[in-house]
C-alpha cells in the first residue's frame, strides 16, 4: 500500500511564511525605503508622507471584510493570488507614472492597501486556524512573522539598489512588481483550504485523539460560535480595542521611524539598519508571543507584550547619533511589541471563538484596528509640522499602550449562553 501522506499543516505554515515575507515585505517595509527616496523628488510635506501610510493602512482594514467574504466564497488560494495582483498593478503604476502627490496616494495608499489586505493577514490567519488548534499560537506566530525577516532583507537591499541607481526610487517599485508575480505563483501552488480537503485532521492528530483533553481546552474554546453570537459578547469589542491600541504605535514607526533617526542627525544606512532590526524585532515578537499563547492566559501574554511599548518609547525619543545603540534597542523593542501583540490579537480571537467565525470576525477586527489606527502616520506627521518634533507623538504611543493594557485586562473568554445558563442553575 502507497504510504499515507504527512501531515501538510506544517508545510501551509512555511508557504504562508514565504507569502507573508513578499507580500507584506516588499510594498509595505520596501515601500519605506522606496518612499524616503521619492519625496526628493515629488515633493510633499511630512504630514503627507504620513497621509499616504495612513491611506495605505486605512484602506488595507476597509477591504478586510470583503477579503474575508471572498475567503469564504472563493477560498484562501484565490484571495492570495487576487492580493497580490493588485499590489503588482499598483506597483506598476508607482514606477512608470507617479509624478504627484495624489498619485502617490491613490496607488501607494489605495491599491496597495486593498492589494496587501488580500495577500497578508487575513487569508494567512484563516489557514492557520483552519489547520491549527493545539499548536495554533505557534503556527500562526510563525506564519505572520515573515515580514520580519523581509523587512530585514529588504529594506537594507533596496536602499543599497537605490543608492547605486543614484536614487531612482522608482526602479524599487519594479523589483516589487516582480516579487509579486512570484507570490501569485507560490500560492496557486502551494496554498491548501482546509485539512479536509486532504483527507487530513486538525493538527494532524488521528480522529480518536481529537476528543482527549488537552491543555489548549482552557485557552481554546470547542464551541461553534457564530459571528452574530461573537459580536455580542464584550471580550471581542475589548480585543478590537486593544489591537487599535498595539497597531497605532506600530503605523506611527512604519511611516516615521527612519525621518526620525536621519532628523536626529543618524546617516540614511544606520537609520535603515534600524529599520532592519525593527522587522527582526517584529519577528521574535512574534515567535515569542505565538508560543505563550499555547501555555498561558492569552491577556497576560497580550499586557506583557503591551508594556514593552513603554520601554522602547523612551529609548526613541533620547536616542542621539552618539547613543545609536539606543536607537538600535528601540527599534528591537518597538517591532517585539508590536509582533508579540499581533500574534496574540489574532490567536486570542482564534481561541475565543473558532475556526467557523473566524475569518469575518478576524476581518472585522482588521477593519476596526486599521481603521482607527491608521491616522498615526498622518497624525505623527501633523506633530512633527507643528512642533519640529517627534517627542509628543512618541508619548502618544505611550498613551495607546496604556489604553489598550486595560482593555485586554477586562477581556475574559466569553461563555456560550447555553453554559452561561447552566452555570446559573447550579
Amino acid at each position: 500500500m502507497p504510504n499515507k501522506p504527512g501531515f501538510y499543516g506544517w508545510k501551509l505554515v512555511g508557504v504562508l511564511f514565504t507569502l507573508d515575507f513578499i507580500n507584506m515585505g516588499f510594498p509595505y517595509y520596501g515601500g519605506s525605503v522606496i518612499n524616503g527616496y521619492m519625496i526628493h523628488e515629488i515633493q510633499m510635506s511630512r504630514s503627507m508622507l504620513g497621509l499616504g501610510f495612513t491611506v495605505l493602512n486605512l484602506f488595507l482594514g476597509l477591504a478586510a471584510v470583503v477579503v474575508a467574504m471572498s475567503i469564504v466564497k472563493y477560498g484562501i488560494r484565490a484571495t492570495f493570488i487576487v492580493g497580490s495582483a493588485m499590489i503588482c498593478v499598483g506597483a506598476l503604476f508607482m514606477g512608470l507614472y507617479a509624478s504627484k502627490p495624489w498619485h502617490y496616494l491613490a496607488a501607494f495608499g489605495v491599491v496597495n492597501g486593498v492589494g496587501i489586505s488580500f495577500a497578508t493577514l487575513v487569508p494567512a490567519a484563516a489557514g492557520v486556524t483552519r489547520w491549527f488548534r493545539r499548536y495554533r499560537g505557534r503556527a500562526m506566530g510563525i506564519a505572520l512573522s515573515a515580514s520580519g525577516f523581509s523587512g530585514f532583507a529588504v529594506s537594507p537591499f533596496l536602499d543599497k539598489m537605490l543608492r547605486t541607481a543614484g536614487g531612482n526610487w522608482r526602479a524599487g517599485w519594479y523589483i516589487v512588481a516582480g516579487a509579486m508575480v512570484l507570490a501569485a505563483l507560490i500560492a496557486f501552488l502551494g496554498v491548501k483550504e482546509s485539512p479536509e480537503s486532504l483527507g487530513q485532521t486538525v493538527d494532524g492528530i488521528a480522529e480518536d485523539q481529537q476528543g482527549q483533553p488537552s491543555r489548549t481546552d482552557a485557552l481554546a474554546t470547542k464551541f461553534p460560535w457564530t459571528t452574530g453570537q461573537a459580536y455580542r459578547t464584550p471580550a471581542y469589542w475589548l480585543i478590537a480595542i486593544a489591537g487599535i491600541a498595539t497597531t497605532y504605535p506600530f503605523f506611527f514607526f512604519v511611516a516615521h521611524w527612519i525621518l526620525r533617526l536621519r532628523g536626529a542627525g543618524i546617516s540614511s544606512s544606520n537609520a535603515a539598519w534600524a529599520m532592519s532590526l525593527f522587522t527582526i524585532g517584529t519577528l521574535g515578537g512574534r515567535w515569542l508571543g505565538g508560543l505563550l499563547m499555547d501555555v498561558m492566559n492569552s491577556r497576560v501574554a497580550f499586557v506583557i507584550g503591551l508594556s514593552v511599548y513603554f520601554i522602547g518609547s523612551y529609548l526613541a525619543i533620547v536616542v542621539r547619533p552618539e547613543t545609536l545603540l539606543l536607537g538600535y534597542i528601540a527599534s528591537v523593542l518597538y517591532g517585539a511589541a508590536y509582533g508579540w501583540t499581533f500574534t496574540c490579537a489574532g490567536t486570542i480571537t482564534a481561541h475565543y471563538y473558532g475556526p467557523a467565525a473566524f475569518p469575518k470576525l478576524y476581518g472585522m477586527m482588521v477593519l476596526l484596528v486599521s481603521s482607527f489606527a491608521s491616522p498615526a502616520g498622518y497624525i505623527g506627521g501633523k506633530i512633527f509640522d507643528l512642533y519640529g518634533s517627534y517627542t509628543r507623538a512618541i508619548e502618544l504611543n505611550c498613551v495607546m499602550a496604556a489604553i489598550g493594557i486595560v482593555a485586554i485586562s477586562f477581556a475574559a473568554m466569553p461563555k456560550p449562553s447555553s453554559e452561561a445558563g447552566a452555570a446559573a442553575v447550579r
